[in-house]
């Protein structure tokens, strides 16, 4: 029996391994705009551009501002004059052409993708998104990507879920599984548009309090038996 047939999963380290496109993109960077590359900046970069993601979440800045705004940061906390927007547009490019997975993403989303429709639930930049999954294997798999941009709201409103749901024939608030990552876009997201959620947490963090999670897993494949 087919408990969930309409599945949602997050991109960003759910399916596509993130954190070494972005290693790669920020090397990408550093090389082309004669950067310092350290582990210590690269972590410097982290923080800024993570507490602009938080600050995105909250509904507290546009994306726009967010990707040049994370450059402008780190480049003063470096003290070095470069142009952000180039910088930003470096790095957007090289997130664009990758196409690392997570373990065993591909075969998962081809095994579910036999009884189930497969959906892309994401707050990335849409010219990456459109541009890394047009080439990775996942692609003919997906049956559609709702990116926030074009949604005009993003993870974790309501507003975001309502425009996905306008847009998929057949689904219901019963029907359909969120999987992510974040608890802060994902599992809150879920929560906010009062649909079932699984994080996936592969690093075994610990379970939060305050949020409704229905599942847990720390391997993709686990989602077979729950689905």
């Amino acid at each position: 029996m087919i408990r969930f047939p309409y599945l949602l999963f997050d991109a960003d380290n759910t399916l596509f391994d993130f954190d070494r496109a972005n290693r790669n993109a920020f090397h990408q960077v550093c090389v082309t705009c004669d950067l310092p590359e350290s582990e210590e900046n690269f972590r410097l970069y982290e923080r800024c551009n993570g507490a602009l993601w938080q600050a995105f979440d909250r509904g507290e800045c546009t994306k726009e501002f967010l990707v040049i705004e994370r450059f402008r940061r780190f480049l003063a906390a470096l003290g070095m004059e470069r142009d952000p927007e180039r910088c930003n547009e470096i790095h957007l490019s090289t997130l664009g052409q990758s196409t690392l997975l997570l373990p065993y993403a591909e075969e998962v989303c081809r095994t579910l993708s036999r009884d189930h429709k497969l959906y892309l639930v994401t707050n990335a930049v849409a010219s990456v998104q459109k541009s890394r999954l047009s080439r990775s294997p996942l692609a003919p798999y997906i049956t559609a990507a709702f990116i926030s941009e074009e949604a005009g709201a993003s993870k974790p409103s309501p507003e975001y879920f309502d425009y996905v749901f306008s847009r998929i024939d057949g689904i219901t608030r019963e029907n359909c599984l969120l999987i992510g990552d974040s608890l802060s876009s994902d599992i809150l997201g879920a929560n906010n548009a009062g649909i079932p959620c699984c994080w996936y947490n592969p690093k075994e963090l610990p379970r939060p309090d305050g949020l409704r999670i229905e599942y847990e897993i720390k391997d993709l494949r686990e989602l077979y038996s729950l689905v």
